[in-house]
């Protein structure tokens, strides 16, 4: 029964970002102009300056968090070694009340100094990139690259709004000259090294990410390039195929060329239908690679439970399978959505989400688990929404069942409501810094607590004795 998953959660502490994200901790303490908390056997700090608020209970975090809320695409926080012009008071002259200023930039670039105009031009646009809002952030980070086209810290940062925004290929040159202007950045090499691999250059990026280490320790950075090298390791050997949209990555003796036609003709098809349905397809080529079941839990150390996944690549375990079935196209189709949804977020798009509208594209529907979600609803013994912002890749089994069940429950139900329309313009509202409430109440004019209800009450109309 779902209702049995929940017997055993103890609580923990949610802390509530301003840019509408949240982070799930065992346990949170302030410690001066900072929070410190733990999740599992590891411990964090995050300033105060970038906290709304911290509230107490829920799921615990080492089951429904990994500590960052991470979707394909997601970056590093980057603190890198200021090459602007000495800031001073700057920030508050271009930010006033938790907005850029437009008056005072136009005033600063009016005093015709380019290194002046750069600095006032990237703190907005790093004001932006930090607020989510990544279409003005792009724009700011380009006016400061007209005034100092070479200027390591913005490039580092534009190189990096690039790779979360699907472009890859162009971040490559931006990343490049980084390296170039500021040869001993740690960051630089970072952000060169996340370009290179979503580029499909893993080598390279093994070898950055191994010069960035070298210049300043980084768990972050340390954790990527092991994932890389493991990568490496067991794809010495694999070919490649491109389609029109997909570069595929397999090794030889696992498929057969019709098996791999049949993968590529079936995503192309996906392809075509998710254009229609969501809008805005990815701009590179996106990355596919075929493994044995080892193979894939080798490389992603994904839990157990996972059939697949999507980190900006498409990891597709194969299973000794050698021809396309209704299971297989499913899951090409849901780890194809993800890389949709990132798009059209801008990587913002909370777990959830995510995964509801990935279920609901396969298409999958909700079947035998209406009756017994709708049971769960009632009772209020359902996972909060507010909750599942966080990875689920931390939940055992049962969990992450119904972690799933009721994502797809509740896009189902906005879907069914108000249709596919809103959906996208959620998504859109979220690309534009709005938090998840935020976007929810300008479509659907529900907050977590009212969507909850509505969901209970389709749920009871639909499935309900």
């Amino acid at each position: 029964m779902l209702c049995m998953v929940l017997a055993s959660a103890a609580s923990a502490d949610t802390i509530h970002l301003k840019n509408g994200r949240t982070i799930l901790a065992d346990h949170v303490r302030e410690n001066g102009n900072r929070y410190e908390y733990e999740i599992g056997d590891d411990s964090y700090a995050i300033p105060k300056s970038s906290v709304e608020r911290v509230e107490a209970g829920g799921m615990p975090a080492s089951v429904a968090s990994s500590g960052a809320n991470k979707s394909a695409g997601d970056l590093p926080v980057f603190t890198p070694v200021d090459s602007l012009a000495t800031e001073g008071d700057l920030p508050k002259t271009i930010v006033k009340d938790g907005k850029v200023d437009p008056e005072a930039l136009s005033k600063l670039e009016g005093k015709g100094n380019a290194e002046l105009s750069a600095t006032a031009e990237f703190i907005a646009g790093k004001f932006e990139f930090d607020h989510g809002n990544i279409d003005q952030a792009r724009r700011y980070f380009e006016n400061a690259l007209h005034f100092q086209p070479e200027n390591s810290t913005v490039l580092i940062y534009y190189a990096a709004l690039l790779v979360r925004t699907g472009n890859p290929s162009q971040a490559l040159s931006y990343a490049q000259r980084a390296v170039s202007a500021s040869p001993n950045s740690p960051d630089a090499y970072t952000v060169l090294g996340y370009a290179q691999q979503a580029s499909d250059h893993t080598r390279d990026a093994v070898a950055s990410w191994k010069h960035s280490l070298e210049l300043r320790p980084d768990p972050a950075v340390q954790q990527y390039l092991a994932k890389a090298q493991r990568e490496q390791n067991v794809e010495t050997d694999f070919a490649q195929r491109e389609s029109g949209h997909f570069v595929l990555h397999y090794e030889g003796k696992q498929t057969s060329e019709s098996f791999r036609e049949q993968i590529l003709a079936a995503l192309e098809s996906d392809y075509d239908d998710l254009a229609r349905d969501l809008g805005t397809p990815p701009r590179d080529n996106i990355l596919v690679t075929l493994y044995t079941e080892q193979a894939f839990f080798d490389v992603t150390r994904a839990p157990s439970w996972s059939g697949a996944l999507n980190d900006g690549k498409l990891r597709i375990p194969i299973n000794g399978l050698n021809s396309m079935t209704p299971e297989l196209a499913r899951v090409l189709k849901h780890e194809l959505a993800h890389t949709f949804i990132n798009q059209l977020s801008a990587g913002r798009c909370p777990p959830w989400l995510h995964e509801g509208i990935a279920q609901f594209m396969e298409p999958k529907s909700l079947g035998s688990d209406g009756r017994q979600l709708a049971q769960l609803f009632k009772s209020q013994n359902n996972i909060p929404l507010n909750v599942l912002e966080g990875s689920f890749l931390r939940f055992s089994g049962g969990q992450a069942y119904l972690a799933y069940a009721e994502s797809l429950a509740a896009v189902t139900y906005i879907n069914d409501t108000y249709g596919m329309g809103d959906i996208q313009r959620i998504l859109q509202l979220l690309s534009q810094g709005n938090s998840t409430e935020a976007a929810l109440r300008a479509t659907i004019h529900s907050d977590y607590g009212q969507l909850e209800s509505e969901v209970a009450k389709y749920l009871a109309d639909k499935y309900g004795d």
